[in-house]
C-alpha cells in the first residue's frame, strides 16, 4: 500500500506531497520508503519550483512509528529517516509544510526542514520524544537555527506541545490562517505571488545560499546525533523502557524511581 500521493500543479512546477495512511499519517518504514522514492524522482526534474508537504485528513502527521523506535529497529529507522533530510538538502528545491492538526515528532522534523511553514489554528506542534525517554536528532540541529537556542531547548527538553498561535509568535510558523479553507486559498495566492514567476534554477541557488550554514550544521552534526542515539542512548534501560511503556499503554518506570507508576491510557503523541 502506497502512503504518499503526489499532485502536480501550476504547469507541473509545484509538487504537492500528501501523507495519507488513512489514519494519523504515521511515518513508518513504508511511508518513508515511498517518500524517499518520490524525492529521488525529483533529482532530475529541473522544472520544480516548490514542494508542498501536507497530511490527508485532519492531521499533518503524528510522527515516526514508535514501534520502529525499538532497539532492534532503531538504527535502520533513523538511517532511512535521516536520508530524507540529506536528499532534501541535495535537491535544494524550495519547500513548504502546510499544517493542520497534529504535527509531532518526526512529522514536526520534516516540517522544520522546510523553508516555510503555513498552519491553521487547529495545528499542534511539538517534539515529545523526551516523554518516551529518547530525543529528536534532526530537530536538535534544526530547531535552534529556526527559533534560537532558548526556545528550541524549551521544546526539546520539556517535550511540550504548542498551539499554532504560539508557534507563529516565536517565528516557527510563517503564515497563520483561521482554518484549512483559508490556508488553501492563502497558499495559492502565495504561490502565484512569490514562486511561479521566478526561475526554478535561481530559486535553488537561493535555497543553497540562504542555507549555507544550515546545511553545514546538518551534514556535520546529524550523523553525530544519530550515533549518539543508536550507540549510547539505546543502550540505556530508560530509553527502552520509555518506548515499551508507550507500546504497552502505561506510564514508564524510570530507573531512578522506586516503584512502577500506575497504568494510564495511551498518550496522544508519537
Amino acid at each position: 500500500m502506497e502512503k504518499i500521493r503526489i499532485q502536480f500543479t501550476h504547469e507541473s512546477t509545484v509538487a504537492r506531497i500528501i501523507f495519507d495512511d488513512g489514519k494519523a499519517n504515521i511515518l513508518d518504514h513504508i511511508m518513508m520508503e515511498d517518500l524517499q522514492k518520490t524525492l529521488n524522482s525529483f533529482l532530475g526534474n529541473s522544472k520544480l519550483k516548490l514542494m508542498v508537504f501536507e497530511g490527508a485528513g485532519k492531521h499533518f502527521s503524528f510522527g515516526a512509528s514508535v514501534e520502529e523506535h525499538q532497539k532492534d529497529m532503531a538504527a535502520v529507522m533513523l538511517r532511512n529517516f535521516h536520508c530524507l533530510f540529506y536528499t532534501l538538502k541535495e535537491l535544494s528545491i524550495p519547500t513548504l509544510a502546510k499544517i493542520s492538526g497534529q504535527c509531532l515528532g518526526g512529522g514536526m522534523e520534516l516540517a522544520l526542514m522546510c523553508n516555510f511553514i503555513f498552519a491553521d489554528r487547529t495545528a499542534k506542534l511539538g517534539q515529545p520524544e523526551i516523554n518516551l525517554g529518547v530525543f529528536a536528532p534532526p530537530a536538535s540541529v534544526i530547531l535552534p537555527e529556526k527559533i534560537g537556542l532558548a526556545r528550541a531547548e524549551e521544546l526539546l527538553i520539556t517535550g511540550k506541545i504548542i498551539s499554532a498561535d504560539e508557534a507563529k509568535s516565536i517565528g516557527l510558523v510563517n503564515e497563520l490562517f483561521s482554518n484549512g479553507t483559508e490556508m488553501e486559498l492563502g497558499l495559492q495566492e502565495w504561490i502565484e505571488q512569490y514562486i511561479v514567476l521566478k526561475s526554478a534554477t535561481s530559486l535553488r541557488f537561493a535555497v543553497k545560499a540562504s542555507r549555507a550554514k544550515f546545511n553545514h550544521l546538518l551534514t556535520n552534526f546529524l550523523p553525530q546525533l544519530e550515533s549518539l542515539y543508536i550507540n549510547q542512548l539505546m543502550e540505556t534501560p530508560d530509553a527502552n523502557e520509555g518506548i515499551n511503556a508507550f507500546l504497552e499503554k502505561r506510564k514508564p518506570f524510570w530507573g531512578d524511581e522506586q516503584k512502577p507508576l500506575k497504568k494510564t491510557e495511551k498518550a496522544d503523541y508519537i
